[in-house]
């Protein structure tokens, strides 16, 4: 037996992991007490580490299908096949013939970080898609828009601020997302503490909400409303201080012409938040000392999501909340370089459409709303051979029935991944990636989202196993493939062609540390980065680095035209103007929301038993008052459906959702014939994306609808 200590990859909150390992598994896992950032904060998903490690269905082999059977082959025969079935498509065909699906488990890993943008630039396909378009994009649009670029993302300095606003997030399930804040409970309990407080607004009363000192009910998808009632309060009683931050801030007036229409009495029957409410919060956010207003899934996953990510800045920058400590501020991640000065060539979208329905693209992708028809639909440059890369569209993405139909058609189908799901039971090639007990991890993605900057690296904490192969090869050995290079060529010639480059670029000419490819890139990373760090230092502190609170960067994270916060853009306007059509719309009758469970993280950790036992997630909540009116009681199967589909789900009555929604778990589903997951199939679950609507989205980001989905229930 020994000790070691790892980042937990698990979800955004980087908390650190205190190991019990042998030679050969895991045997214990708890929080590291003296972990930098989290301090011995652990969820359920990171106690069960080592569980999920040693998982007996995951893949340790290659998988092809043989007869319409999947059964295991040698790592040379899968890359021959994987050739084999790709380079005719792109010869007869061309490149745009090949669709790629990247999944969230891409940023919870070095290889993800790393190998999968030479991959898409070797595949070189216009027709690229990823779980962003169904969770986060509205809020990469309205900062790319806002501050220049994408990931150009604020978030809640939350151990300093005084007044916490915080919409369609649920941190006490999720542990956060967009801001990385390991014990994100314990922080807002700690707002409390020193004398703050923080109001959560949902159409659920969430565990979040049942903490909060003010809970607010919302109907869903009127986020922008409600925000826009703040932001005309703002202006008509004169509380707009733009702070230390003012001279770098632009369109002031504009925004303010924007939001006359939304008067409070004007929204409140939208959004069923009463006028002298939003007021209230208005009057708030202005007064506090500090504050911070954090918006998360609930209000990117809505038909005016980019809007709604939009008002939440707009808020923050017009009571002087943004880049201020107790505001929002922008992290700087120790892999990051500072930036040299402001300014930028800007962000913009379109500069390709998707094929069918000529949806712009947006961050380099198109929405995958549109992926199911883009397959079915013949002509030039139809997709016809698919790669996923540690995704599961067929339970993550809108009216998956469509989808799922969609991959039994297609050419030939290769998968990333250490599961037979229930997308990869349509793949022909199955490449599963080493378990993340046997190699490193480094957060690039979640270090750019922390509340509190700090390093930390993990070495591989057991050996690698002699059959399986590393994830940062197999994504090597695809891009030798697709560039032409053949399943024949070496991962090592591309690893060494990677270093070279981040060298050249870091102006690097000294040897870098590092006992795999991945170490010897971070280590360049790491050493070109804002703190000049490396690799040994991190090795060396085991528990991380702390690097201390945010500090005010702008103007130095500003990439805009202008060289300032550009609060409105004509998008932005067009879009106001939409929503501003929207305030007389007839209401639907009901509507769905999703909801999340601090045991689950969308649809890849159910085969694990500590984390699906217990009573049934996968029920429906009904208010009461829905409940007699639609003649249902608790315990009973209802018949739910929308435009795109229908399922059955057993009732749960409670005041826990508002009258007028009713709200199923996500990522469910696992009832599929041809997967090799048992305890997920013991466990199967209702997939609620059969009710959600691929032809809903929001336009200025593609992110698919689905909050408000409206929906019909009756008793089976």
């Amino acid at each position: 037996m020994r000790t070691t200590y790892r980042t937990c990859p698990l979800c955004e909150a980087a908390c650190g992991l205190e190991l019990t390992v042998t030679e050969t598994e895991i045997v214990a896992a708890r929080g590291d007490r003296e972990h930098v950032f989290s301090h011995g904060f652990v969820c359920p998903k990171g106690a069960t580490f080592g569980q999920l490690t040693s998982d007996p269905d995951r893949l340790r082999r290659p998988l092809v299908k043989r007869d319409g059977r999947h059964v295991e082959v040698s790592w040379d025969e899968a890359f021959a096949e994987v050739e084999a079935g790709l380079r005719p498509i792109l010869e007869r065909h061309g490149r745009n013939a090949i669709g790629m699906y990247v999944g969230n488990p891409n940023v919870h890993t070095m290889a993800g970080g790393l190998y999968l943008t030479p991959l898409l630039k070797a595949v070189g396909t216009r027709n690229i898609f990823s779980a962003s378009t169904v969770d986060q994009m509205p809020k990469h649009v309205s900062c790319g828009y806002l501050f220049g670029h994408p990931l150009t993302i604020p978030v809640p300095d939350l151990d300093r601020t005084d007044f916490l606003l915080m919409l369609g997030a649920n941190p006490w399930e999720s542990n956060g997302s967009l801001a990385t804040a390991a014990d994100f409970p314990g922080r807002l309990k700690a707002i409390q503490a020193r004398g703050g407080r923080f109001v959560v607004i949902d159409p659920r009363r969430t565990r979040t909400a049942e903490h909060a000192d003010e809970h607010l009910f919302i109907r869903p998808g009127t986020d922008a409303f409600l925000l826009f009632g703040i932001v005309h309060t703002l202006f008509a009683e004169n509380l707009v201080d733009l702070g230390m931050i003012a001279e770098h801030v632009s369109g002031v007036e504009q925004t303010r012409e924007l939001a006359e229409s939304f008067a409070p009495e004007r929204v409140a029957a939208v959004c069923d938040v009463p006028a002298e409410r939003i007021r209230g919060l208005a009057r708030e956010l202005a007064a506090a000392p500090t504050a911070a207003v954090y918006g998360r899934i609930g209000t990117c996953t809505v038909e005016f999501g980019t809007l709604t990510s939009w008002l939440v800045d707009v808020i923050n920058v017009l009571t002087g909340n943004l880049d201020r400590p107790g505001g929002v501020m922008f992290p700087l991640a120790p892999h990051v370089r500072r930036n040299s000065r402001p300014g930028g060539s800007g962000f913009r979208t379109g500069r390709w459409t998707s094929r069918v329905r000529g949806f712009p693209e947006v961050k380099g992708e198109l929405p995958v709303a549109t992926l199911a028809e883009e397959i079915e639909t013949p002509g030039e440059e139809q997709v016809r051979a698919f790669v996923t890369v540690a995704g599961n569209p067929v339970l993550s993405t809108p009216n998956s029935g469509r989808l799922d139909r969609a991959l039994a058609g297609l050419d030939f189908m290769v998968s990333v991944d250490p599961y037979l799901n229930e997308t990869t039971r349509h793949a022909d090639v199955i490449l599963p990636p080493e378990n993340p007990a046997r190699k490193g991890h480094y957060d690039f993605s979640f270090l750019a989202l922390s509340v509190r900057n700090f390093a930390a690296y993990s070495p591989p904490v057991l050996p690698p196993d002699p059959e399986s192969m590393d994830e940062c090869d197999i994504l090597a050995h695809l891009t030798l493939i697709a560039s032409g290079r053949g399943a024949e060529a070496e991962a090592n010639e591309l690893h060494a062609t990677l270093l070279t480059r981040a060298k050249e670029k870091a102006g690097l000419a000294e040897q870098v540390s590092g006992n795999n490819p991945a170490e010897r890139l971070l280590d360049v990373a790491l050493r070109a980065g804002a703190y000049n760090l490396t690799l040994d230092q991190l090795l060396a502190s085991p528990h991380g680095i702390d690097l201390g609170p945010l500090q005010p960067r702008i103007p130095e994270v500003l990439k805009t035209p202008s060289g300032t916060v550009e609060l409105c853009v004509p998008p932005i306007a067009a879009e106001a103007e939409r929503l501003r059509g929207a305030l007389d719309r007839d209401r639907d009758d009901l509507v769905l929301i999703g909801r999340r469970h601090l045991r689950s993280n969308n649809s890849w950790m159910h085969n694990v038993p500590a984390l699906v036992k217990g009573r049934d997630r996968c029920t429906l909540q009904v208010h009461p008052q829905d409940a007699a009116r639609l003649g249902l009681t608790d315990g009973d199967d209802a018949q739910v459906t929308s435009r795109a589909g229908g399922l059955s789900a057993r009732v749960e009555v409670t005041d826990r959702v508002m009258p007028g929604v009713v709200s199923l778990p996500h990522g469910w589903g696992h009832d599929l014939p041809g997967t090799r997951t048992a305890v997920a199939a013991a466990h199967p679950g209702v997939n609620s994306n059969v009710l959600t609507d691929e032809l809903v989205i929001d336009p200025l980001s593609g992110n698919s609808v689905l909050n408000g989905i409206p929906v019909e229930v009756k008793a089976v």
